[in-house]
């Protein structure tokens, strides 16, 4: 005769010691040592998995010879096989946004380096010179789309010899969405993220700020700088004008417009590049972090993004006082520490 016994695993891969769980007086124990998510992959809402475990099931102290045993499975949210890996990520990308460079994240990369990680901050193609220069001669990044940029990154996640941590800010966030996607990572973080296609929510402080750009079609194909007064407004908001400029002076660059309008446009592409899907089954974990006073990216567009996703383990984090400078402002620590220890260990 046949008996079902319920045992709840955790969606993130790990190995599962099914005799650890069941070895309870008078319960069945099983031969069976190890479990990984099935294949296919879990889906969030605990869908139920049979495993036969067959004749090598054991009353605690005799043999049930010549009974069969059905282990029922309830599973939650799962990683991809790249979280599996016994060693944790040794490895942190972090990825800009538009109107900035890797230069932005340099408090960030002393701070992760400091702990003993290996961090990586590629620039987009074109962007890989200074601040100055490009300021000078933006000509390199006219032309940059977002498929050759994620494309760019993607080449260089997978030339790694484990898993990262991604982290991205604002159109980075976005790209973090899509290297997910394409099975990339071991855990994701996107901070005040652009939001990816399918996301119908539009603020009027986002059109706002994108206006003096998607105004003028041209910019379609430019690289396209935002005036220090549209930088305070969209950036630094909860920053005085001076203390504005000076993060201005030191990081702010021209923006491809073919990004601003691809991304503008996504909800009408059926081939958009900002595409992903969100029942994947096997994606790494992913936290949206926002700023409250952001106003390029606003919080409610963040939770609005990350509510779309169906499946595996998503988070969400609302920082109070923050802007779109989120990265760099004041208390930029405990965002860069709340990102990575999330990381090491996701929740929903």
């Amino acid at each position: 005769m046949e008996r079902a016994d319920q045992v709840l695993v955790e969606g993130r891969a790990r190995v599962m010691d099914l005799r650890a769980a069941m070895a309870a007086p008078g319960e069945l124990s099983t031969a069976f040592t190890r479990l990984r998510c099935p294949v296919g992959g879990p889906r969030a809402g605990a869908r139920a998995a049979r495993f036969e475990v067959g004749r090598a099931s054991l009353h605690r102290g005799r043999r049930a010879s010549g009974h069969r045993c059905t282990v029922r499975l309830a599973v939650l949210p799962s990683c991809p096989e790249s979280t599996m890996s016994a060693a944790p990520p040794d490895t942190i990308v972090l990825i800009h946004g538009l109107w900035m460079t890797p230069r932005s994240w340099e408090h960030w990369v002393e701070r992760f380096k400091a702990r003993g990680y290996n961090v990586l901050a590629p620039a987009y193609p074109g962007l890989e010179v200074e601040v100055e220069a490009l300021r000078e001669d933006p000509a390199p990044i006219e032309k940059l789309t977002i498929e050759e940029t994620a494309h760019h990154l993607e080449t260089l996640i997978r030339g790694l010899p484990r898993p990262p941590i991604l982290i991205g800010h604002s159109f980075g966030g976005a790209m973090v969405q899509i290297l997910l996607d394409r099975g990339l990572g071991a855990a994701g973080v996107a901070i005040d993220s652009v939001q990816v296609k399918g996301v119908l929510r539009l603020p009027f402080t986002t059109l706002k700020a994108t206006f003096p750009i998607l105004a003028n079609p041209a910019n379609r194909h430019r690289a396209v700088p935002f005036t220090h007064e549209q930088f305070h407004y969209a950036f630094t908001n909860t920053l005085t004008e001076a203390q504005s400029r000076a993060v201005y002076e030191r990081y702010h660059v021209p923006a491809p417009g073919r990004f601003l309008f691809d991304g503008a446009l996504a909800n009408f592409n059926p081939h958009a590049a900002t595409k992903v899907d969100f029942d994947k089954e096997d994606r790494a974990p992913l936290l949206f972090i926002a700023g409250s006073e952001d106003n390029i990216m606003p919080a409610s567009l963040n939770k609005s993004n990350a509510r779309h996703y169906n499946s595996g383990i998503v988070s969400y984090k609302e920082f109070p006082g923050r802007s779109h400078y989120i990265c760099g402002q004041e208390g930029w620590e405990e965002v860069a520490d709340h990102a990575l220890s999330w990381a090491l260990n996701p929740t929903a």
